[in-house]
């Protein structure tokens, strides 16, 4: 019963779309190459941003800072129950999604997505948002300079969502 739904939702949801603006006499194909022309210009307008963030994440890796500052975190993290392996995760997760992705398949490499750092590290990828990716994205194609409370904001949210995530994975996983 659920598939035939499924199969039926795309379609009717697009004829739906296409009858209401026939009967408002939208030129439907003008609107998408307008609609696609503004896509265009956004996209072109943000690319010196994530250009920058690209280019930030790939030096602080190469360097070796990232592999230092982990070190360094050890044994704090160990006394709140978090593997020193999922830090990379935390930090980067703000910055950058492929980022991310990248060390979530480290961790799983090396522990298994079975493990506890594997279910921690799948947990917080979807529990925090790319905070500076999203704001140089969003804040990019409108020209806003000031960002007032919006990163102070968002790291809260982020670092909340992390430490959500390893609250939740002690208690189901542990």
């Amino acid at each position: 019963m659920m598939q035939s739904f499924s199969v039926f939702l795309m379609p009717a949801l697009l004829l739906t779309v296409f009858g209401y603006a026939f009967l408002r006499r939208v030129r439907v194909f003008d609107v998408f190459l307008t609609g696609a022309a503004n896509g265009m210009k956004s996209a072109v307008s943000i690319l010196p941003a994530l250009v920058g963030l690209i280019c930030a994440i790939s030096m602080f890796r190469a360097s070796g800072a990232l592999d230092f500052l982990c070190a360094v975190c050890a044994p704090f993290l160990s006394k709140i129950g978090m593997p020193s392996e999922i830090l990379p995760l935390a930090l980067l997760k703000p910055v950058s999604g492929s980022g991310a992705l990248a060390m979530i398949q480290d961790v799983f490499e090396r522990s298994g997505p079975d493990s506890f750092s594997g279910k921690l590290a799948s947990v917080m990828l979807g529990s925090s948002e790319t905070t500076f990716y999203t704001l140089a994205v969003y804040y990019g194609a409108v020209k806003i300079t000031k960002s007032r409370y919006t990163v102070h904001a968002a790291l809260i949210a982020d670092i909340i969502g992390i430490a959500a995530s390893l609250l939740i994975c002690h208690v189901l996983y542990e």
